[in-house]
């Protein structure tokens, strides 16, 4: 199972076809993932995003780099903490704070965010050398699918671990294959480590070490035997994970306790009524599209009989195994997420790039002209990349307006001083700077009418459509909670209000003072 090195360039030279298409690849996959990269910064970051970033900070203020919290494991917050300081020295270089102190975190979420876009974007390249074991077209269609990807694209926004660990569990993929095409114990114990940084980065993405497993199973020539290479890969896995999320050791009862509470909420009931494998399932098919889930079906199906039959059934088996035993898992956990299924998208890409080259070989081997077999060849291709492609620009300009929740925190901010206090409903909706004393309650009607709000010192509430608008909408369905909105309403003042509009998207916001 040679391939041509892709760190070596071929003696067409760098500006080859086959490397123009990487090159177009990778700034389709920058340019997707660093378009609106501010998004709703620093009024709301997204969820889970203060999970990261609150510890990367504190890490960078205090010194102390137990994360104190095992919900994730340690990786990406020390990645974040590097990028924090960073941020922070250039900051300081500019005048913008004289102490850590005056640096709060929102200053920091746009450069962890684009730590994340580069991972994403370093991925594709990844990706693309995975898919030279195949062959160049391969590689390149891959590369073009996964660089698209409306999931990938729209996680790629986020200071999470989903796609640092997508970019370990595709850089195991790597490692794996030229550690069976060298057979030597140092390349699988690279492997195995790939796949420990992957859990360090988040648990399940630990997955990925089956693929450096199979590989060391699969690989006869291993030096100096199987036995050996299979302990290699296993020995680097857990190295790497420890040296990533040290205090999984030095802080054992609270990492015991952090995990098994975290599995604990993964076996309770679904938040959703459908079964789980069916939501992602969907998720999938919207990540994917229509014509390219169709590919990735055929790409399944092309996988299974060339790793039963074909000659070249390792790297078919490795491209294979992993995302059906990741789907597999993930299906099981009642904690659901899109973003949870990205380890697997790369494979998946993989795997219907080389069904729709399967495809192209086999009409030419048919009495076609030559002008039909090109015409099926765009076609395919444009199938395959433009609906995700079409949906991945949606998502970004959608992003990139500036929304009802903008408007309100500006007005805010702009218009009233610091200490004042304010109730903000939603748990999607803004965080204030420090400077106001804010609160956040699931829905404004439960604390009571305004002179509840007026004991409790607040001065304004900030009401969302998201939570009284269908009771607004429908007093008949839900009279009760009508009537604490109307009169919550009517005995506040609107001293602004931003209605969603074509250029603002986003649910209606009324500012409300009390009387």
């Amino acid at each position: 199972m040679r391939v041509p090195d892709p760190l070596t360039p071929s003696r067409r030279g760098l500006l080859s076809s086959p490397h123009l298409g990487l090159y177009a690849a990778l700034l389709a996959a920058l340019l997707a993932r660093v378009w609106a990269l501010n998004a709703h910064l620093p009024f709301s970051p997204g969820v889970d995003e203060p999970e990261v970033m609150e510890r990367a900070v504190r890490m960078m203020k205090t010194g102390d780099l137990n994360p104190h919290f095992f919900d994730y494991p340690s990786l990406y917050m020390y990645v974040e903490a590097i990028t924090s300081t960073l941020r922070f020295l250039y900051g300081a270089v500019q005048g913008r704070w004289a102490g850590l102190a005056q640096a709060p975190t929102e200053e920091f979420y746009l450069w962890g965010r684009a730590v994340t876009a580069l991972l994403g974007t370093a991925t594709v390249g990844l990706l693309y050398r995975v898919g030279l074991y195949w062959n160049r077209r391969t590689a390149l269609l891959a590369a073009a699918m996964l660089a698209v990807m409306p999931l990938h694209v729209r996680e790629s926004h986020y200071t999470l671990t989903d796609v640092p660990s997508t970019f370990f569990v595709t850089l195991t993929l790597l490692l794996s294959l030229r550690a069976h095409e060298r057979a030597t114990v140092w390349a699988f114990a690279l492997a195995g480590a790939a796949a420990g940084l992957a859990g360090a980065t988040k648990y399940n993405a630990g997955l990925a070490v089956i693929v450096p497993l199979i590989a060391a199973m699969m690989t006869r020539a291993a030096s100096p035997g199987r036995g050996a290479a299979l302990a290699a890969a296993l020995i680097g896995m857990f190295t790497a994970f420890l040296a990533a999320a040290p205090y999984s050791i030095l802080d054992l009862p609270h990492f015991l306790n952090g995990f098994a509470r975290l599995a604990s909420e993964y076996r309770a009931p679904a938040n959703t009524s459908d079964p789980v494998w069916t939501v992602y399932l969907k998720q999938l098919r919207n990540a994917l599209q229509v014509p390219g889930s169709v590919f990735v079906l055929g790409g399944i199906t092309l996988g299974a009989v060339r790793t039963v039959w074909g000659q070249e059934r390792l790297k078919w088996a490795l491209a294979l195994v992993f995302p059906l035993l990741y789907f597999y898992f993930v299906a099981h956990q009642n904690i659901v997420f899109a973003r949870y299924l990205l380890p697997l998208v790369p494979s998946l890409a993989l795997l219907g790039a080389a069904a729709v080259v399967w495809i192209v070989d086999t009409v030419k081997r048919m009495t076609v002209s030559e002008s039909a077999r090109q015409a099926i060849t765009v076609l395919l291709t444009l199938l395959a990349i433009v609906p995700p492609a079409y949906t991945s620009i949606q998502f970004n300009a959608l992003e990139s307006r500036v929304w009802t929740t903008e408007q309100a925190y500006r007005w805010i901010v702009r218009t009233l001083p610091g200490g004042t206090t304010v109730c903000i409903e939603g748990t999607v909706t803004f965080h204030l700077p420090a400077a106001y004393r804010s609160t956040h309650v699931i829905q404004l009607r439960r604390k009571g009418d305004a002179a509840g709000f007026r004991h409790e010192g607040i001065q304004y509430l900030v009401a969302s459509s998201q939570v009284y608008g269908p009771y607004i909408e429908h007093p008949d369905q839900f009279p009760a909670e009508y009537a604490d909105y109307a009169r919550l309403f009517a005995e506040t003042k609107v001293v602004a209000q931003f209605a969603p509009t074509q250029d603002h998207p986003g649910p209606e916001l009324r500012i409300l003072r009390l009387q």
